[in-house]
């Protein structure tokens, strides 16, 4: 399988062996750690007729001190080191990286860990990594320009953990339809097997004919601004999707964040505590199988439903949603949870389109303990477990409510919940 994508996607491999390891991930949140010194060799080999060539990089010393890992204080997840220091590290040290170009028709092969500085601009290139299953890879995109038509710009293939660092003004796109590497379904610009990490200062367009950036295990942002344009998913994970901070414009032809994992019911889930987000969607602006849980960030969210996850937990941030089915939506996709949507702090406002729609729709369970929660819509809430208003600030089509009425006639709790028709919350549903 790896013969013939090499053999379909280019013919340059650089490999890069390095002595010593970045390290420093494993630190407690309110210790920091250093990275071990690194050399590095570069070979480059042109698998063609011409004879192959040999340069060698200087080795240099390099001491990175990390910023403080993050555990998530509160919450579904918490306790959770959702974020190791590295991770949000938004500058690489790249005083003994290696250097590399890209040109066209040409893939670049990295099989060693250590910090690569990709830039150029070429078409039908792919930067593949494949490396040691215990190898951390960070890859500083600097100015670079890929298009291609049937593969990745970056495809992990193997590797512990890689970090993208954004560097200056960086396009990506894939033009047509993804070809296979085998079993493997390749259908992202950015693909990754393994733990991705995205980071830095700089900028990333990415345009798609299917999804733009997806990992197969964790899915991690800490910065960087990301303008996205696809026919699929924006940001896909298999594991975790975790959002630290980024500014984000997307327009997707699906989900614009995914989490969804088949195997395991408390995997495919969001966090997110930072970041500003400009989401428009055809299906959901932001969607987790499991658990969702909001604890900060800036959201401007127009689909036809806004946040889905078996648990929706929205702790802060300040979210405005545009709706044309549900405004935050708790269906029951995972066995691990109970289909919930909680509300505890934050300042949403939700205005909903006409005809069968609901501003707050859950499988389950409905409380809100905080926050203020401003509904525009015909039908406000829709739950089929219990629900509870304790806390915060509630206004659902101009009229503060002290309690929350069922929506649906049939189904739910009705009792203790208000009435059924005429007031603020939009009537009966038949």
């Amino acid at each position: 399988m790896k013969r013939n994508l090499l053999s379909k996607w280019g013919s340059v491999a650089v490999s890069v062996a390095l002595m010593g390891l970045l390290a420093g991930c494993s630190a407690p949140a309110e210790t920091t750690a250093s990275a071990a010194e690194s050399s590095s060799t570069a070979v480059v080999t042109q698998a063609s007729d011409t004879a192959a060539s040999e340069s060698s990089a200087e080795t240099a010393e390099a001491t990175v001190e990390e910023a403080e890992a993050y555990t998530v204080e509160s919450g579904l997840f918490k306790g959770e080191k959702m974020f190791t220091g590295r991770d949000l590290t938004q500058t690489a040290d790249t005083s003994g990286a290696t250097q590399l170009t890209l040109t066209s028709g040409e893939d670049l092969t990295i099989s060693e860990e250590g910090v690569y500085v990709v830039s150029g601009t070429a078409t039908d290139s792919t930067i593949i990594v494949d490396a040691e299953d215990s190898a951390k890879v960070q890859i500083v995109l600097d100015g670079v320009n890929v298009t291609n038509e049937t593969a990745p710009a970056i495809y992990v293939k193997s590797a512990d953990k890689v970090f993208v660092t954004l560097q200056g003004e960086n396009t990506l796109a894939t033009t047509g339809a993804f070809e296979a590497d085998g079993d493997t379904n390749v259908d992202a610009v950015i693909f990754s097997k393994d733990d991705l990490v995205l980071n830095g200062s700089g900028s990333l367009t990415v345009n798609s004919s299917a999804n733009a950036i997806a990992s197969k295990d964790d899915l991690k942002v800490t910065g960087g601004t990301y303008t996205i344009t696809c026919t699929g998913h924006g940001f896909e994970a298999n594991d975790a999707l975790a959002v630290y901070d980024g500014a984000f414009t997307i327009d997707a032809g699906k989900d614009g964040f995914h989490g969804s994992n088949d195997d395991d019911p408390t995997l495919g889930y969001i966090y997110v505590c930072g970041g500003t987000f400009n989401v428009t969607a055809q299906s959901d602006a932001l969607h987790a199988d499991s658990a969702a849980q909001i604890d900060g960030g800036t959201f401007t969210l127009n689909a036809p439903e806004c946040i889905e996850g078996t648990y929706v937990q929205v702790n802060g941030g300040d979210i405005d949603i545009s709706a044309s089915d549900d405004g935050i939506n708790a269906p029951a996709k995972s066995t691990a949870y109970t289909s919930t949507i909680e509300i505890t702090g934050g300042d949403l406002k939700i205005e909903m389109g006409s005809g069968d729609t609901d501003a707050l729709d859950s499988n389950g369970n409905l409380y809100i303990s905080g926050g203020t929660v401003d509904i525009t819509a015909q039908f406000a809430f829709d739950y089929d477990g219990e629900a509870t208003l304790t806390g915060g600030t509630v206004t659902v089509n101009g009229e503060q409510v002290t309690e929350i009425a069922n929506s649906m006639m049939m189904g739910g709790d009705m009792g203790g919940h208000g009435g059924m028709g005429g007031g603020p919350q939009g009537g009966m549903r038949s």
